[in-house]
Formats: structure tokens, C-alpha cells, sequence
């Protein structure tokens, strides 16, 4: 089928009500555009594990702070649309910020703990407007299946957490991340880095790959590979570190061995006023 693009609510939302009378499995797959082959690899998961892949390209106001980047954050819709189409979506849902966000509104959904440290302790809202929006996403799609990138790992935990917790009857899926050739996790936010700061930020996954090497070798001590990490980084010369941390992806509880069946290494690092997460996790 042809893409099907959809700005009001009302209108995604009979569109996948029919989906549903038809018997179709959909596969949503949330972005706030400005996509890469990162967002490629999320569609064409979506779309090998339903039969309709909906995709929503909206910039969050809600899951942006005071001082952050939401009016300079890249967009392309035309483009996006495009790269969602050659890679199999059906439905793209975009609607306008006044459309999700009606004045006057005032409900949200919070994941209490986990939301308040790494992330959340850096940008006290965020957590709270993703998981609103993907909230509402899930209320106005209903799809059976929904698909989410490894490199927001946190984020990945807090929606699992929520969709349990709030009876969202949706399988989430989790794609691993896509790297450029020489390493750095793609990100829409990569645009932003100088020529220089590309370079240094490629720390970051030199920092991740030693990691699973020191784990590979035998070493346990969180501490230890947590320091030689923190090495590597302060070698590109970031702006700022922000946490460089290890943790139980199952609790996301902060680990002093990695004795368990996994374990995730995460870091947040600013180069110039660009900050990049990344992560890397590690089945032993």
C-alpha cells in the first residue's frame, strides 16, 4: 500500500480502528523524525513482525527542558517520509504540537525511581514527556507490537515498566544499535558536532568496546572497567561527563561486579553543547 500520512488524531485513529476490524497486527514505531538508517532498522522490524508498520514523527515538546534544544532540533519532514516509504511503513502519523497537547492540558504519565537517576537526573522532565507521548500514542494506534532503539536503553525501561504497569497489551521490541562505520552511535543530534568534535566523540564507543573486551577477558570489577572508560573519554577532550556508569538492565540498579547474566554500560558525555548517550550491553 502507498504511504498513508496522517496529521489529526481522530483521523490515525479510525484509520488503525479499521486496521484493527481487518484483523491487521500493527507495528508502531515512534521517532520525532529527522531519521537515519538507525530509524531504517526500526521500520523494517516493525514491518517483519506485523502486517501494517505505522510510524509517528512528532518533536516532543513535552520530553524537552527549558534550556534545551527543541525549536533548533533538525527536521525534515519530506525527507523523512521518503526514508520511511523505502524502507516499508505504511502509516506515518505527524501531527502538530497543539493536536497532542491541546491548551489547557494538564495529564501526564511518570515511571517513579528509575526515571529520577542518569537521565532523569540530568534533565528532571524528559522522562516524564516520553512516556506520556508514547502514552498517548499507544491510546490513539492500539498497536500489538512497538519498536524502540537499544541506544536509549533507559528509556527502553521506563516504557517496558509502563507498559506493564499500565496493562498496555503491546509486545516492545528492541533493536540493536546502528553504528556508523567507525563506531559513533547514530543519532539525529550527530548533526550538530564540528568536524573536531566528530572526531573526539568517537571516545565514546572506543570507551563501550573496551568494556566488553575487559568483561570478555575475565574482569569483574565494575570499578576498574569504569575508570579505564572514563580514560578513554577524557582522551577526546570532552566539554563535560555527565555519568559513565554500569548497571543491571533488568533493574537498572548500579552494579560494583558484573556477575549478572547481563549487564549494561551507559555514559552521557558532552562535546561543545552537543551531549550524546550511548550504551552497550553484555551477555556473559
Amino acid at each position: 500500500m502507498a504511504l498513508q500520512v496522517f496529521r489529526s488524531t481522530l483521523d490515525m485513529h479510525k484509520a488503525c480502528e479499521q486496521l484493527h476490524m481487518s484483523r491487521k497486527r500493527i507495528g508502531l514505531v515512534p521517532t520525532m523524525g529527522y531519521l537515519h538508517a538507525g530509524h531504517v532498522s526500526l521500520f523494517r522490524y516493525a514491518r517483519a513482525h506485523a502486517d501494517i508498520a505505522a510510524a509517528t514523527i512528532f518533536v516532543n515538546p513535552a520530553q524537552f527542558g527549558p534550556n534545551e534544544d527543541f525549536k533548533r532540533y533538525p527536521r525534515d519532514f519530506e525527507h523523512d517520509c521518503s526514508l520511511a516509504e523505502e524502507a516499508g511503513v505504511d502509516i506515518v502519523f505527524a501531527p502538530a504540537d497543539e493536536e497532542m497537547y491541546a491548551p489547557g492540558y494538564a495529564s501526564y504519565v511518570e515511571v517513579e525511581h528509575v526515571s529520577k537517576i542518569f537521565e532523569g537526573a540530568f534533565r528532571p522532565t524528559h522522562f516524564r514527556g516520553v512516556t506520556t507521548i508514547v502514552a498517548k500514542l499507544f491510546n490513539i494506534v492500539r498497536p500489538q507490537t512497538a519498536v524502540f532503539g537499544q541506544k536509549d536503553a533507559q528509556q527502553v525501561f521506563l516504557l517496558k515498566k509502563m507498559a506493564l504497569d499500565l496493562n498496555f497489551n503491546i509486545e516492545i521490541l528492541v533493536v540493536p544499535i546502528v553504528r556508523e562505520t567507525d563506531g559513533l552511535a547514530m543519532s539525529s543530534r550527530n548533526v550538530y558536532l564540528s568536524n573536531t568534535e566528530r572526531q573526539q566523540a568517537l571516545v565514546l564507543s572506543q570507551a563501550l568496546f573496551q568494556a566488553q573486551k575487559r568483561v570478555q577477558e575475565g574482569e569483574r570489577r565494575c570499578g576498574v572497567i569504569l575508570d579505564e572508560m572514563k580514560n578513554i573519554v577524557l582522551s577526546g577532550r570532552p566539554a563535560q561527563i555527565d555519568y559513565i556508569a554500569c548497571v543491571d538492565p533488568a533493574t537498572f540498579e548500579i552494579l560494583e561486579n558484573a556477575l549478572k547474566p547481563q549487564i549494561l554500560f551507559l555514559l552521557a558525555v558532552r562535546f561543545g553543547p552537543t551531549r550524546l548517550i550511548d550504551n552497550i550491553l553484555i551477555s556473559l
